[in-house]
């Protein structure tokens, strides 16, 4: 969210030219509205199985999980390209630096607390979510600025692509340093003391490599529009085209080789479904080939429709803390009544724990996510006009 002034040639030619961008707003609120539906899904869902199971779902349902799979992916590369177009506000590298290791701190203390609650409503369980990985993705990127931005692209493609090597190094295998693992590699639950639990839900690699990525990708935005939608549009199509090579081959990318099922567009299911938790090397490659041709869209065309997307993206930190408080006491409030406490303490992650007849089908799901949205809107509204208007510190890390 920004770039630096520097005394050096190279520094200058890095410069970004532009300011906030149109364009990178929507593509971000387009993702936060997915997100909620996936969200607003899962609180409300009369489902007991996930939705990407191939052998129980419906192709409604597969989909309307599966297109949530652009937000993390989004979340993270943008939070890079952001980093790279803020240099213009700081005098320095170092004091940049010193702002992304100070608020990947404050996102991880935020997942671990005000986000982990919004879950939950359980004050015993602490959830390694998108904050988590994001933050800590931003510490290591406030050392990354320091090196030249070919060196930050080498270092975050050789993540994304090369750890897969490592799909077959499990947590049980490490004894002691497990743990470690699975904060780097592997999803996994812990019960650090009594009563306390720990969920490792996104691992940091090869997120860190995404956010450096997204750093280096901020370079495009030096470019002319015409030369940078050409860009965009060769790059969304050949990360599209790869995934459909290195998948059709099957060999490596991702830990789950699709197979042939009952009929064609089970089978095409079986294809596009990819491993996320860790983000496999097929899954960022189909999932930010998509965002980048979605955002190669928004650079040459104004949908006025599309405008509340806007919104949104202008405070997706604030969205998101508000959205997961909205949605879950919208859950307590329809619940409670017929189900009391147990029935909604987690819906998210202990849904066999919830009584078979809960929840609301897949069109209901969708009302109800609109209406979340429409109740979203004036709160984010407000608070961005308030942040326009005042220029707090404190108001950077929201």
């Amino acid at each position: 969210m920004n770039s630096i002034v520097s005394a050096s040639n190279a520094d200058n030619y890095d410069q970004p030219k532009s300011k906030r961008l149109l364009s990178i707003d929507l593509w971000r609120g387009l993702v936060m509205v997915l997100m909620a539906l996936d969200h607003v899904r899962s609180f409300f869902t009369n489902v007991r199985f996930s939705p990407l199971d191939i052998t129980q779902t419906t192709i409604p349902l597969f989909f309307t999980r599966w297109v949530t799979h652009l937000c993390a992916p989004s979340f993270v590369f943008l939070a890079g390209v952001a980093t790279y177009l803020s240099l213009q506000r700081y005098r320095n590298k170092r004091e940049l630096s010193r702002f992304l290791f100070t608020r990947g701190l404050w996102l991880v203390f935020l997942e671990l607390t005000v986000i982990s609650l919004a879950w939950t409503f359980n004050p015993t369980f602490f959830g390694a979510g998108v904050l988590w990985v994001i933050g800590w993705s931003m510490v290591v990127l406030a050392v990354l600025i320091h090196f030249p931005n070919r060196v930050i692209a080498t270092f975050g493609i050789l993540l994304i692509v090369g750890h897969n090597l490592f799909d077959n190094l499990h947590v049980e295998q490490l004894g002691r340093w497990g743990w470690f693992w699975a904060v780097l590699h592997e999803q996994q639950m812990f019960t650090p003391f009594p009563r306390i639990s720990f969920f490792i839900v996104y691992p940091l690699i090869p997120w860190i490599g995404v956010m450096a990525v997204g750093y280096a990708f901020g370079r495009v935005f030096n470019l002319e529009k015409s030369q940078r939608s050409q860009l965009l549009q060769r790059l969304g199509l050949g990360l599209i085209l790869t995934f459909i090579i290195l998948r059709a081959i099957n060999i490596y990318g991702d830990p789950k080789p699709w197979s042939f099922q009952s009929s064609f567009s089970r089978t095409l299911l079986s294809f596009i479904n990819c491993h996320k938790y860790p983000p496999s090397l097929l899954f960022l490659l189909i999932t930010l080939g998509i965002a980048i041709l979605i955002f190669h869209l928004f650079e040459n065309h104004r949908f006025r429709i599309l405008k509340p997307l806007a919104l949104f993206g202008r405070v997706p930190l604030f969205f998101y803390i508000i959205h997961l408080w909205l949605i879950h006491i919208a859950a307590v409030l329809l619940a409670f009544p017929n189900y009391g406490w147990k029935a909604i303490i987690q819906p998210y992650i202990m849904s066999h724990l919830m009584p078979p007849e809960y929840g609301y089908d897949l069109p209901k799901i969708y009302i109800l996510w609109l209406i979340i949205l429409v109740i979203l809107y004036p709160i984010c509204n407000w608070f961005a006009n308030y942040k326009a208007k005042h220029q707090n510190w404190w108001l950077n890390y929201l």
